[in-house]
């Protein structure tokens, strides 16, 4: 069996319209551009796999995909933190090289269930799409 992907992408499936396909393993889904460097093809990718980042705690991929006008320069993340499930809510292409994707991220850190909603700005670089801030609702 393989391991399903941290961000919860599903796979297409015509076959039963209205309803979630399978959920696409991370060597199908986000695996190649955290593993092999692979840019992300569009801004809601390249959040996924942010997301699926923060889950497997790649510090790395985070801050390579971080926009440099607007990266810090350390990154820590809580080890203890259980991430519990990613849902985009929109993605919205503002022009060829900027984007907007809505999300919820739900997370457990010290036993307290919390979310972040926000709205992310994207912007692609030399060819890579690269997160550059938020407006958290």
């Amino acid at each position: 069996m393989t391991t399903p992907c941290p961000c919860g992408r599903n796979s297409a499936n015509p076959a039963k319209l209205g309803k979630k396909g399978q959920p696409l393993p991370f060597s199908a889904c986000c695996g190649p551009f955290l593993e092999e460097n692979i840019p992300a093809p569009d801004a809601e990718t390249l959040m996924r796999s942010r997301y699926s980042a923060f889950v497997l705690g790649d510090l790395a991929y985070l801050l390579t995909t971080w926009h440099a006008s607007t990266r810090p320069s350390d990154l820590t993340l809580d080890p203890a933190a259980k991430w519990l499930g990613l849902e985009v809510r929109s993605h919205r292409l503002l022009d060829a090289d900027h984007a907007e994707v809505e999300f919820v991220a739900r997370c457990r850190e010290a036993g307290r269930a919390t979310r972040l909603h926000e709205r992310s700005r994207f912007v692609r670089a030399s060819g890579r799409w690269c997160y550059v801030d938020g407006d958290q609702f």
